[in-house]
């Protein structure tokens, strides 16, 4: 079981996608030696511990039957997860299910097993994994063993039958470099399908995160909204009754003290340019005009120049939505602002690509890492991107370089 766990590590995680255009001998051995493994547990493993299930289902009053589920429950278990490691790594995604909290005692535990449809699950994967999922996970490695009995056939029985099999080795050959990936494929996916939460659950996964998206995003704007109203009273509000003031004096003292009431006009016009200034920078606050005017990829750049370090900006987007774009801004904006304060980076970058359904955006620096994602900067990123269905990841090891990477779904617009 050790060795079939390390299995898992010989697969490198693809990110959101299948590496079937990765045509190399390496990656076709390696998916070969995964199919192995699998198809060497699925038969010995799986079988047994399913059997036992089965005999412990039927002798559960007897004592017999409760010591061997005991036994089999934990170890379809351990099994299961196992197979989820490794679909989830030929995936690039996280395969995960949610058992049941199980009670200390014996009775407990069986009445928990019993009612946890994870449990189920691993049941019917295990005649699974002995079934179709063998055949699927043994067809590779048998396609390229073959060859290779077939030649020490040939050389202990030189005969003609040997001689013809032997000269059908290319095409078999042929047929495991292109089927092996799409055979570990389906295996992966009905893993995944079997061994994965229902959809009941991933619902009701999706339910929790809406409401916990939109109770942030609402105390956002309320804060937002605060905010605004805060600049308005303290900045341009003020301003603006001031010159109503200086105008009004002035007004009196036009007549006696002409000299009095143009310096009081001139103060008047200053201020009325200070408070215009205020407003101006309200208005970016909510939408800058850089995004107006140039569009996401326009004001990433425009962010990019003031910046006291080499920043090298790679932007290729369509027209996007006017909400992601602003999100996406302010969350660049964040990113840049945090490497400048906290980073002591020598430079920093910026890319950002549009798959047609997909919005990433990547921010790095080389500076000394150890960026907190729990932060306030960060956790802000996060909660404002969380109300796009969007995600950011941060990875930042102590001494660099630091990679924040943002995912945002949205079409173009």
């Amino acid at each position: 079981m050790t060795d079939f766990l390390a299995m898992g590590s010989l697969l490198a995680p693809v990110p959101r996608a299948w590496p079937v255009d990765r045509d190399t001998v390496v990656d076709r051995l390696r998916l070969t030696l995964a199919g192995a493994g699998q198809a060497l547990v699925g038969i010995p493993a799986g079988l047994v511990v399913g059997i036992l299930w089965v005999v412990g289902v039927a002798t559960i009053p007897a004592v017999a039957g409760l010591v061997l589920l005991a036994a089999a429950v934990p170890a379809g278990r351990a099994l299961a997860d196992v197979h989820r490691r490794i679909a989830g790594q030929l995936l690039g995604e996280q395969v995960e299910a949610d058992y049941l909290t199980l009670a200390p005692s014996l009775g407990g535990r069986l009445l928990g097993w019993v009612r946890d449809p994870a449990r189920w699950r691993d049941f019917a994967h295990l005649w699974f994994s002995a079934t179709g999922g063998f055949v699927l996970s043994a067809l590779p490695p048998l396609l390229l063993l073959a060859p290779v009995a077939h030649v020490v056939l040939l050389a202990v029985d030189p005969s003609g039958l040997w001689l013809v099999v032997t000269l059908l080795d290319g095409p078999l050959l042929l047929v495991w470099w292109l089927t092996t990936p799409h055979l570990l494929r389906g295996r992966a996916l009905a893993d995944r399908t079997i061994l994965g939460h229902s959809r009941v659950a991933e619902l009701e996964e999706r339910v929790a995160a809406v409401e916990e998206t939109r109770t942030e995003s609402l105390d956002h704007q309320a804060a937002e909204i605060r905010r605004i109203e805060r600049d308005l009273h303290d900045g341009a509000q003020a301003r603006i009754a001031a010159v109503g003031m200086n105008v009004g004096l002035a007004e009196k003292l036009i007549g006696s003290e002409p000299e009095t009431a143009a310096a009081l006009l001139r103060e008047a016009r200053e201020t009325t340019l200070s408070a215009l200034e205020e407003l101006r920078s309200v208005v970016r606050g909510i939408h800058p005009p850089a995004l107006a005017d140039r569009g996401l990829a326009g004001a990433v750049e425009a962010l990019a120049v003031p910046i006291p370090l080499p920043v090298t900006v790679s932007v290729t987007l369509p027209a996007l939505p006017p909400p992601v774009e602003s999100a996406t801004y302010f969350a660049v904006a964040e990113c840049l602002a945090n490497v400048v304060k906290h980073a002591s980076a020598t430079r920093a970058w910026v890319t950002a690509q549009h798959d047609g359904a997909r919005l990433v955006v990547v921010v790095g620096d080389d500076g000394n890492g150890g960026a907190d994602p729990e932060g306030s900067g960060l956790a802000g990123v996060a909660r404002r991107l969380a109300a796009f269905d969007g995600t950011m990841s941060v990875d930042s090891p102590g001494g660099g370089p630091t990679v924040v990477r943002m995912e945002v779904p949205c079409p173009a617009a």
